[in-house]
């Protein structure tokens, strides 16, 4: 059934003057400049050069250059009349072993980044983790390692110390689910490790880590806003039979509760998901005082919904996604559904935690095949879903859910992962050949949406100094 979009009136005001909005990336998929400046290799880094890792064989070798092309894409963020970036820092530029020695010339990069942002206007909010582990920290284990915990606080506390005087919004990691679930189990992202013993191990020490993390930013970045950001997905079973209604229970404690729920001192969802219980040899004593933190605010990024159907084939869940492409609705290049409603559901369900103060989305958007034609880049589809996409946003907010921003994924189309440059997310188009950046119709749509219409006195002031 087709969405019916019901935003004939939306505009900026509706959401309130303290609505926070943004646009967000992460340091892999668009920096480029890989061995750059003393920066050491990451898991990602290593994962791209293997043959059939990556579409078409990709990399991000290059990806795009915003290393040296900082300045002109926040000149864009400007442009566009966005006043918050969401960018994250490269571990390896930091730390190019992972712990130990300092590499000042990515201190340096970084202060750069964050310096010119304030020039323009525009708030940087920044992300310490988005997936890209050190090479070197991987091989003695990685996120499977306990010893992670100290290397990540150590990460943590350079970022605070460095950077914590001018940035006042901070995310610890980045969808955790995706990282490990795709990382470790799955092994289609890096590292490209499977199996559930890895797995188990590696969900309890990333939520030890990213409560490490956050009381460090807490202790030295005292007055700044702290959040973390989850993956999720409206989950619905195919049909109402008992079995398939179980199974998407199992789904939705897989991919939307696992790791929320122990941070906000719930413990891990093992009776809705009993392939868990192995991960209880792992919490050793006092790890459940370590596991639980009071955000000031939960990130969640949202572009789809999943229809589940018991699958007796399916080891540990014994589910299966109903693929999208079967079911005769409109999808994106990346194959998922469009479906508004679910970033509403999403909304709903987190805002049903008492312990949430606060909802920011931090990521919603789509990817589509654009075309330059005469240098220009309509892309009505990303238009039609972002508007569609805000106004359940507003829905859940009239309806007196948290819910206080909106970042769009993603400023530029960059490097999407396994994807590589197929999908394109960006409201920037580029051209990854000579990174020529074109300004889509969207992006266009969103710098008119999001300009404050000038107060009739100003107006008044204004004309009257032209006479």
């Amino acid at each position: 059934m087709k969405f019916t979009p019901q935003h004939t009136a939306l505009n900026r005001e509706l959401f309130g003057p303290d609505f926070n909005w943004g646009v967000s990336t992460a340091a892999f998929q668009i920096e480029g400049a890989h061995d750059a400046d003393g920066k050491g290799e990451s898991v990602w880094d290593n994962f791209t050069t293997k043959k059939g890792k990556i579409l078409n064989d990709d990399h991000a070798r290059t990806a795009c250059d915003f290393y040296n092309r900082y300045q002109e894409d926040i000149d864009l963020i400007k442009k566009l009349n966005i006043p918050n970036f969401r960018f994250s820092i490269s571990w390896t530029r930091l730390l190019p072993n992972g712990t130990g020695a300092v590499n000042q010339a990515g201190i340096d990069y970084y202060n750069r980044v964050i310096d010119y942002c304030l020039e323009q206007g525009v708030e940087p909010w920044v992300t310490i983790y988005h997936w890209d582990l050190p090479l070197v920290l991987e091989q003695k284990g990685g996120w499977a390692n306990r010893d992670v915990i100290t290397w990540f606080s150590e990460f943590t506390t350079l970022c605070a110390q460095n950077f914590g005087d001018r940035v006042k919004h901070w995310m610890v990691m980045n969808e955790p689910v995706v990282f490990t679930g795709a990382g470790y189990f799955f092994g289609i992202h890096a590292p490209g490790r499977s199996g559930i013993r890895s797995f188990t191990s590696v969900i309890h020490h990333v939520v030890l880590s990213i409560v490490a993390g956050a009381k460090i930013l807490r202790k030295l970045v005292p007055n700044s806003q702290i959040g973390n950001t989850f993956s999720c997905s409206q989950v619905e079973p195919l049909t109402n039979k008992p079995r398939d209604v179980a199974a998407a229970v199992r789904v939705d404690a897989l991919i939307n509760r696992l790791f929320i729920e122990p941070l906000l001192g719930m413990g891990y969802p093992i009776k809705d998901l009993p392939a868990l219980k192995g991960i209880q040899k792992y919490i050793l004593p006092g790890d459940e005082d370590n596991m639980k933190f009071d955000f000031d605010f939960i990130g969640v990024q949202n572009y789809t919904r999943e229809i589940v159907q018991y699958s007796f084939f399916t080891p540990y869940v014994n589910a299966r996604i109903v693929k999208a492409e079967n079911r005769k609705v409109e999808l994106t290049a990346m194959r998922w559904e469009i479906h508004p409603p679910a970033i509403y559901h999403m909304i709903k369900k987190f805002a049903a935690y008492p312990q949430i103060k606060n909802i920011i989305i931090t990521e919603n958007g789509s990817a589509f095949p654009d075309e330059v034609t005469d240098g220009e880049v309509n892309d009505p589809k990303r238009l039609q879903y972002l508007q569609d996409y805000l106004s359940q946003v507003l829905k859940a907010k009239n309806e007196g859910c948290n819910v206080n921003g909106y970042f769009v994924w993603t400023l530029t189309d960059n490097f999407e992962w396994a994807e590589g440059y197929h999908p394109r997310f960006g409201l920037v188009h580029v051209d990854h050949t000579t990174q020529k950046r074109i300004i889509k119709a969207s992006g266009k749509w969103f710098a008119e949406f999001l300009k404050k219409p000038v107060k009739h006195e100003e107006f008044t002031l204004e004309a009257r100094s032209r006479m």
